[in-house]
Order: structure tokens, then sequence, then C-alpha cells
């Protein structure tokens, strides 16, 4: 793979590969882990022991998006993409997981350029390197990426933090973002499940990034059907209610052997502006 893209994250010099191990000019090494994947996250920027998602979260949501239930979101994503993609560019996607998403999209669209995933847990990232071989997998906080500045055409993330400055400095003159979120009615089955009372929520409205316009937002909707007790906790684990749930919706979730859900997804593309348009 081209290291042109990668910058060392201490001193933000070029990387170069030297056999299996990544070096810049004031001797900072990386060493590729056997999976082919890169820790390019330093000690004193990991706000825990294993930051991130746990390897018993990241195996649950391999196994369930391995099974196609959310493959809808992932076809939106390829549909979505390719057109901005058609001129060539770099992919990264920011809290990449274990690589399904981004995997799905570099198999419809293999040469336009580097495919790249950032994650800052190391089990997803080592997830990821198995699963795909033909993408840069890096362990990195979104927030401090070690990647340079104006690489990428395209930034996606997919359920994940937003870091809007961060990708606004990684993607080219007039690149994109593509955000992918819960809506407000995402999974209302499986909340139905696990919580006694359900709040509404106020509507959501496109967060306003400075450096950024945004050019559209679209809403897909689709139902699934999970047919045993063990993909409703797959998909109870890769949810921020995996967090919050109490000890009785616990035991509910526990207890069902089917879930009938519906998912709803927010894409919102933005467009990175030229400095003098920012607002």
């Amino acid at each position: 793979m081209d290291t042109a893209l990668l910058c060392c994250p201490l001193c933000g010099g070029s990387l170069t590969l030297e056999g299996r191990t990544l070096r810049c000019g004031k001797n900072h090494c990386f060493d590729l882990a056997r999976q082919g994947y890169v820790n390019l996250l330093p000690v004193d920027r990991k706000r825990s022991r294993h930051p991130g998602d746990t390897r018993d979260m990241v195996a649950a949501r391999k196994e369930f998006l391995d099974r196609g239930y959310y493959r809808p979101i992932a076809d939106k994503l390829v549909e979505t993409a390719l057109p901005l993609l058609d001129g060539g560019g770099n992919v990264l996607d920011a809290g990449c997981g274990e690589g399904y998403y981004l995997s799905c999209l570099q198999a419809q669209a293999p040469r336009v350029g580097q495919f790249v995933g950032v994650d800052i847990s190391k089990d997803a990232v080592r997830y990821a390197s198995v699963r795909n071989k033909e993408a840069w997998w890096l362990t990195a906080s979104a927030a401090r990426l070690p990647l340079k500045s104006g690489s990428f055409r395209l930034v996606t993330s997919m359920f994940a933090l937003a870091a809007p400055e961060e990708f606004r400095r990684v993607l080219s003159e007039g690149g994109y973002y593509l955000e992918v979120t819960a809506g407000r009615e995402h999974l209302l089955g499986l909340k139905a499940l696990i919580y006694s009372t359900l709040t509404e929520k106020a509507p959501l409205t496109a967060p306003d990034y400075p450096g950024f316009r945004l050019l559209r937002e679209e809403t897909l909707e689709f139902s699934f059907f999970l047919p045993d007790h063990a993909d409703i906790q797959r998909l109870l684990s890769m949810t921020p209610h995996f967090w919050r749930i109490t000890r009785a919706g616990a035991q509910r979730a526990e207890a069902a052997q089917t879930l009938s859900d519906t998912a709803q997804v927010l894409f919102r593309l933005y467009q990175k502006v030229a400095e003098a348009e920012k607002i």
C-alpha cells in the first residue's frame, strides 16, 4: 500500500515503509501487526487502557453485519458515494469499526484511489484488517488523524462521532463529508423491548459545520426480522442502549427469541467550501 497519505502521529513527518516498519525522519517507528494494520495512537492520547469497542462488541457487530441485516445501508452508501468519486480520489472511513461499510464501498470502486479506515479500537481495526487486505487500517483517533492535509476526496462517518474540523483538514478542496446517523425512529422495536416507556425525541436537524455546505439530507428506512435470540443480543451490543439498559431491560432482551424492527438512517452529504466561504 502507498504510505504517502500517512504522517507520524508524534511529529507530523512523512512515514515510509521499511520492511514491516513505518518510520519518519525523526526515527519514530511503528510496526505493522501480523494482520496488516498499524497502531498510530500514541499512549499519551489514550483515554483508557483499551479505548473504543471491546473485542466482544466488535465480534458481535461483525456477525450481525455479515448476516446482511444492514445491507441496505451499505447499498445506500455505495449509491451516494460512487458519483462523488467519479474522477478518482482517496476515501477515509473515520470510526470504521470492523470495516464492513468501507469494504462494501471499496468492492464497488476498487480503482478509485486509496481506502483508509481509522478507529480508536485496536480490536475493531484488527478485525477490519482480516476482512480486507486491500485497505489501510489504522488504530488512531478521529480527532487527531495521522493523515496528511488535503489528501481525501471523501470522508465517511458511519454511526461514529464527528470531528468536522479534522475532517475538513484532510479533505481536498471541494471534497465531501458523508455523515450517516440514526434517525429518531431508528430501532423502535428494540427500544420497546428494553425500555418500559419510550420518550418521544424532538425532530433532528442537520448540524451546521463551519467550513462545510450541506448539499442534501436523505432518510433510508427499511424493516428487518431477527429470527433468533443471538442476533437480538448482537444488535443490542452495537447500539448505545447497551450502556444504558437497566437490569429489567436486559432481562427482557435475554428472554426475547425473535424481533421485528425498522431501521431509520439519515444520510447527510456535506461539501468542503473554500476558506473565503466559511461561515
